[in-house]
């Protein structure tokens, strides 16, 4: 990897997860709204995984839901902070999400709850997922969207412009659903399926927010961040201008996080395979009980078999 595409500072990522490890359990509503969610898209698939991974497992809370499935085994997990990693269960493996210390084809499963949104290479944090799962072996992630906080980056930029004259690094580079099914794709993976949830959330304060999102151990970790504190005239303009702009008629202020979830499988002989274009045996206008009519072609030239509209 070049310096060019270090965007985070995994070593402060690290060390802020480890001071947010002693009140983890009382800021993990959006982990535990994803490990409900992962574990309702695991119940209706027909088959079992014998071994699985946690990854970026932060305290347990998605590995806990995951293991709770019949259809799950062994979960193992997998987290970056020493001190997060201990209050997890079950076999555990302290180790970074770019570099992945397991062998290849050795798991069935690969659960992630929003934490690849921090990688600095994710195309390879996908490839070393793909190469470490079985033949037909699922990955199931979820990472934050680029929607995601949008009202306190939208604000911090107004706030640093007018009382700094310049404004910082802050909004980290964030993959939409096209770039991530693309992802996907060039990683290896089979059958790719990216959808968003929009979540809204609301708090006290502005502050009480920002004090939310430091305890997830979530604040700014990007390498180019400014380097000195905040001045408090900054902070005091933000907090004016989101209250100003995202209240609710009862004074609460509101937040949103999207989160997007990837769904794909490791290549197979029983999954299911495209049908080879011109393939089909019967007409969708039959289908549909309408009659077929060729369009005329832009070029002049006569109607193929691929210029046709139901009417």
């Amino acid at each position: 990897m070049t310096d060019q595409a270090i965007v985070f500072d995994r070593a402060l990522i690290a060390r802020r997860r480890d001071r947010a490890a002693s009140l983890a359990g009382a800021h993990v509503f959006l982990l535990e709204r994803v490990a409900d969610d992962l574990a309702e898209r695991l119940e209706i698939v027909r088959r079992t995984f014998p071994v699985a991974l946690s990854l970026g497992a932060y305290n347990g809370v998605v590995g806990g839901r995951i293991r709770s499935l019949d259809s799950v085994g062994t979960v193992v997990e997998c987290e970056l902070s020493p001190r997060l990693l201990a209050h997890c269960r079950g076999p555990r493996v302290l180790a970074d999400e770019e570099a992945l210390p397991f062998g290849d084809g050795t798991l069935d499963l690969i659960v992630s709850g929003l934490s690849l949104q921090f990688v600095n290479d994710l195309p390879g944090a996908l490839v070393q997922a793909r190469r470490a799962l079985k033949p037909d072996g699922l990955l199931l992630a979820a990472v934050l969207g680029g929607e995601t906080l949008s009202e306190l980056r939208s604000v911090w930029l107004e706030a640093e412009a007018e009382i700094e004259g310049g404004v910082s690094p802050r909004v980290a580079p964030v993959a939409d659903v096209r770039d991530l099914g693309g992802l996907l794709q060039r990683a290896g993976f089979a059958l790719p399926v990216v959808d968003s949830d929009i979540v809204h959330v609301s708090y006290a304060t502005p502050l009480a927010l920002m004090q939310e999102i430091k305890a997830m151990g979530a604040s700014n970790t990007l390498v180019e961040r400014r380097r000195t504190p905040t001045r408090r005239q900054t902070l005091l303009r933000a907090c004016e201008i989101y209250s100003d702009r995202y209240s609710r008629h009862d004074g609460r202020v509101m937040a949103t996080f999207e989160i997007l979830t990837l769904t794909a499988w490791v290549p197979h002989d029983s999954q299911q395979k495209p049908l080879r274009p011109g393939s089909a045996k019967s007409r969708l206008s039959d289908a549909l009980g309408t009659a077929e009519v060729r369009l005329p072609r832009d070029d002049g030239r006569p109607p193929s078999n691929d210029d046709v509209a139901a009417t």
